[in-house]
């Protein structure tokens, strides 16, 4: 449908027990990350695509859709695999689910994954049962009040200049540094709140309480 918002989710292989935030829109593109075939499986989800170098899959591989293998040895991780064939079908807005409950060295590859979506022009959120993240660059962002949830924001660089309106704990051009965690566990009291990004790159964390 022209002018219809494309949407693509990607599901990694940490583990999930519940379907919290995990909500793909009717018409999203759907592409697992090698054993992120299963979690998919378990919420009663086809993929699109399936991609990676199948060392932790233990499901069969299925005949009903794309199967793109990866060598074991490469310098990309199966959920980068993904996000790139997702941008280079101009899907630039991504999901990533089963991508934080995991390993933390996972975790910290998947974070980078999502500047690697920012530095290519798009915008990407890891979704996890208890937390959400994305690395937004600079420009506005509004977001809306949950008081079920942490806001927390952290400098993803040598540092950053930020403003918050909205927030418990506001900030006005602030210098947010990656040596100190200025920005953990606040709050949106508003029922709008924006985030002004002067320079450099935010990581941002919705934590449920």
């Amino acid at each position: 449908m022209t002018g219809e918002k494309k949407i693509c989710w990607i599901f990694g292989g940490a583990p999930v027990s519940s379907s919290y935030n995990v909500n793909p829109p009717s018409g999203a593109y759907l592409i697992a990350a090698d054993s992120g075939y299963s979690l998919m499986k378990r919420f009663g989800l086809k993929p699109n695509v399936l991609v990676g170098d199948f060392d932790s899959l233990i499901e069969d591989i299925p005949t009903d859709c794309e199967i793109i293998n990866a060598p074991a040895e490469k310098d990309d991780t199966d959920t980068m695999l993904a996000v790139k064939i997702a941008m280079s079908r101009g899907y630039n807005d991504i999901m990533i689910a089963g991508s934080l409950e995991g390993r933390l060295d996972h975790t910290i590859a998947n974070i980078q994954t999502l500047a690697y979506i920012v530095d290519n022009g798009g915008r990407g959120k890891l979704v996890g049962e208890k937390d959400t993240a994305e690395i937004l660059g600079a420009g506005e962002y509004g977001f809306s009040q949950n008081d079920n949830v942490y806001f927390s924001i952290f400098s993803f660089g040598e540092d950053t200049a930020v403003t918050t309106k909205g927030t418990k704990y506001d900030l006005n051009c602030y210098r947010l540094t990656n040596r100190f965690p200025l920005g953990v566990s606040n709050e949106i009291i508003s029922s709008e709140c924006t985030l002004k990004i002067e320079k450099g790159k935010v990581l941002v964390i919705f934590s449920k309480k």
